[in-house]
């Protein structure tokens, strides 16, 4: 009987203790990164009354016959599965998501926990505000390195300290040079005479070069064809005399003009006179007709070689026009083909702007489809530009066109030892020759070049970087800021050859821009970001980001057996083994939530689940002892 008092009394106990337990749970519901806890009993010694009988050839074996005497409370655990997250914003509140423990030291021991609501102390160093214990890490060097030889130990962040200044050392060029483009707009050159009547100029040069052209023109103009009659005797028409005085007994006429179908004069009459004649020849397109020295001249109004541009007459007959006015013998024809083809010749010899030697090439020459004389030369800066010389025609001599650049620049800013900033401006100007265009670099703030201040960049075919190169050998631009600060050398980088990671030359949009450069300023340490690995990267007024430190993490073959020392907090234990350290997502399986915090894992139904749980034990229990206490009052009441 009394066996059963002691199991109450034992249940009663260890249901407080779970009670406890529970409690503990709820009361840390809000507490930052706590783990709840649980708790296991098991049965208390046993008292066999009998053991178990072993089976036998005449009867069956038999069970053991044993008494529980109550229970205890087997361990209380610690449950590590993951809280949730609570942003906060604070770049230095941390939250771990999956294993690992945050280290924490006072100098001589090592602390873990999932509590990362940290910040800094007078001194810049990473702690838990609410204890001074100081967050471990390693260090990074001054170039944002962490050795892989580093210590961990506590991280203290440089507030204030200055971040030197770096001189650029390398500007990248990036985007496309129009290999089509052409800005280059055509003039005659001011001041420069102009000996062989060019003087109508207009278009833009299709290679886009900006340069001098200077056209000389060589040989003759083109002739007409011209033939005056040889019959008149004394040579004494005016144009009154009528053809019968002239002896014209038929007065019929019959032209043909370079060859096509023969056109007769209709309407002369014997009583016609020479002008009406003239008059009527002149009604034929191409064909003028006029009195020279006393005799009728036809002429072709084109110019050019006579076996192409002529005039013939019918074959004369005695007595007709042919025969009487231009003398033409009875069975012959009066022809007039006598013109003559231009002989010009036109050279460029162009002189750009920019880089390279004058180069000459030939033009050709535009002859008026009207006229038959030439008026013009063609193919002038590669086609696009219109020169003539209007009615005038071209005649021996020279004249002198310019043409504007082609250009297109971007700016950047650079930076020199002291950290000063400069303006470098690089001016692309294109070539005449194929997919080939000069650079030119230019500052503007009292600045020095001494070398590799200029150059060419070429092309392949394919659009793809060629060479980028600088004028007399250079192999890079130097420059004295002329401030006090040494001299600045700077690469400038147009792509890799054969590639398109830089510069191309295609014809589409000109987006040609220097985009980026190396160098920056002097500045100071403004504010810090954490990355999940637990990278802290600090951000430098001048626009640097660069690393600081990282925050270590220890993770344990069994979480489960650390110790708790209060404030949130655990230290290892003989059964925990020693912290594996390590970095978030690498040596630890886990990442690192800046601005959050890890809540507690308290399930709040499942600890009030277990607190009925906990309270019908413990009634249960209190009602043994009840029980047993009535069964025993009424075994002393047997005696009386």
């Amino acid at each position: 009987m009394l066996a059963s008092l002691f199991a109450g009394v034992a249940g009663l106990r260890n249901h407080q203790v779970r009670m406890n337990v529970i409690g503990n749970n709820i009361s840390n519901i809000n507490t930052v990164g706590f783990k709840s806890g649980r708790s296991i009993f098991q049965e208390a010694l046993v008292q066999t009354l009998r053991g178990a009988g072993r089976p036998s050839a005449v009867s069956g074996g038999t069970n053991p016959v044993q008494l529980g005497l109550g229970m205890n409370v087997a361990s209380i655990d610690n449950l590590f599965t993951q809280g949730g997250l609570e942003l906060t914003g604070q770049i230095t509140d941390m939250a771990i998501q999956g294993n690992g423990f945050f280290i924490l030291s006072d100098g001589n021991s090592k602390f873990y926990t999932r509590a990362g609501a940290f910040g800094f102390d007078a001194n810049s160093f990473l702690v838990n505000p609410a204890n001074g214990l100081y967050v471990q890490g390693k260090m990074a060097d001054a170039s944002g390195q962490i050795p892989s030889t580093a210590t961990v130990g506590n991280i203290k962040l440089p507030f204030g300290q200055q971040d030197p200044a770096l001189p650029t050392s390398r500007v990248e060029y990036g985007n496309n040079l129009d290999a089509s483009a052409t800005r280059s707009d055509a003039s005659l050159t001011e001041g420069a005479p102009v000996t062989n009547n060019l003087s109508l100029v207009s278009g833009v040069a299709r290679d886009g070069a900006g340069g001098t052209h200077v056209i000389t023109v060589t040989g003759n103009q083109a002739t007409f064809s011209t033939a005056v009659g040889n019959n008149i005797p004394n040579d004494v028409l005016d144009g009154s005399e009528t053809l019968t005085t002239l002896g014209v007994t038929s007065p019929t006429l019959t032209l043909t003009v370079d060859g096509a179908t023969p056109i007769t004069i209709t309407g002369l009459t014997l009583n016609s006179t020479i002008n009406e004649l003239v008059a009527a020849i002149d009604l034929i397109d191409g064909v003028d007709a006029r009195i020279v020295g006393g005799e009728v001249e036809i002429s072709r109004t084109k110019a050019g070689t006579g076996s192409t541009y002529n005039v013939v007459t019918n074959t004369a007959v005695a007595g007709d026009i042919a025969n009487r006015v231009f003398g033409a013998a009875a069975g012959a024809a009066f022809s007039v083909n006598n013109g003559l083809d231009h002989t010009f010749a036109a050279t460029d010899t162009f002189t750009p702007s920019v880089g390279g030697a004058s180069v000459t090439t030939n033009l050709g020459i535009s002859v008026s489809s009207s006229s038959g004389l030439a008026t013009g030369v063609t193919g002038l800066g590669g086609g696009g530009v219109t020169a003539s010389t209007g009615d005038a025609g071209l005649i021996a001599g020279s004249a002198s066109i310019t043409t504007a650049d082609t250009s297109k620049a971007t700016s950047l800013t650079v930076y020199d030892s002291l950290g000063g900033t400069h303006t470098l401006m690089t001016n692309f100007i294109k070539s005449h020759e194929p997919n080939k265009w000069y650079w030119e670099v230019t500052m503007q703030g009292g600045e020095t070049i001494q070398t590799g201040g200029s150059g060419t960049v070429t092309f392949n075919p394919d659009g793809s970087l060629l060479r980028w190169a600088y004028d007399g050998g250079a192999t890079n631009l130097q420059f004295d800021p002329n401030n006090g600060a040494g001299l600045a050398q700077i690469d400038l980088f147009a792509g890799t050859s054969g590639a398109y990671d830089g510069l191309t030359g295609f014809s589409g949009v000109e987006t040609v821009a220097a985009i980026n450069q190396d160098g920056y300023g002097m500045g100071i340490l403004d504010k810090i970001s954490i990355d999940p690995t637990g990278l802290i990267i600090g951000i430098f007024t001048n626009g640097v980001s660069r690393n600081l430190a990282q925050v270590t993490l220890a993770d344990f073959n069994n979480e489960a057996g650390l110790i708790k020392a209060g404030e949130s907090l655990y230290q290892t234990s003989a059964n925990s083994g020693e912290g594996i350290e390590g970095t978030a997502g690498e040596t630890v399986s886990a990442t690192i939530s800046s601005g959050a915090l890890e809540s507690a894992n308290v399930d709040l139904a499942q600890e009030f689940t277990n607190m009925i749980i906990a309270q019908r034990g413990f009634q249960s229990n209190a009602r043994v002892i009840t029980t047993s206490d009535n069964m025993l009052d009424d075994l002393v009441n047997l005696k009386r």
